[in-house]
């Protein structure tokens, strides 16, 4: 699917995958392997955000997908983002939603509110929370409409 696709109609949260559509090279290829890896990947959708202008420049709307952590003993070092706009070539694929009754944690309100974490419940978002400076966060269950869209869209995002 498309990336224009992914933003109208995966849900943040949901593990997405994308591709260049060129097959994987051998092990023993290093470079062209880690090239191959950075076109072709998954990860949570932590953020969509809309159209918008600065000065002169107009950006269009994109989402970014969380690809990974880096860092040692518990303590996250660099978090890997990639940001994807909707002119984007590749071909994108959601592999899981989020399940219904788990709950996003989101950084901030508003609309460039970003994805923390994804709790399995209220009780255990609010734990994590606990445990993770967030002054501002936003707390947002999943709820049954979001979960029946598999039904309405013939799992065509699926």
């Amino acid at each position: 699917m498309s990336a224009s696709l992914i933003y109208d109609l995966a849900p943040v949260g949901s593990i997405v995958a994308w591709s260049d559509g060129t097959p994987r090279p051998p092990e023993r290829f290093r470079k062209k392997l880690a090239a191959w890896k950075t076109r072709n990947s998954q990860g949570q959708l932590v953020r969509k955000e809309g159209g918008r202008s600065l000065g002169a420049t107009s950006l269009s709307p994109n989402f970014t997908l969380h690809e990974g952590d880096l860092g040692a003993n518990d303590v996250i070092a660099i978090r890997i983002h990639r940001t994807f706009s909707l002119g984007s070539t590749l071909a994108f694929k959601v592999i899981e939603r989020p399940p219904l009754g788990s709950v996003r944690v989101f950084d901030r309100a508003g609309v460039n509110a970003e994805l923390v974490h994804l709790a399995v419940n209220q009780l255990a978002a609010e734990e994590w929370l606990s445990r993770h400076g967030y002054p501002h966060a936003v707390l947002e269950e999943v709820n049954a409409d979001e979960a029946a869209a598999d039904h309405v869209e013939g799992r065509a995002a699926a």
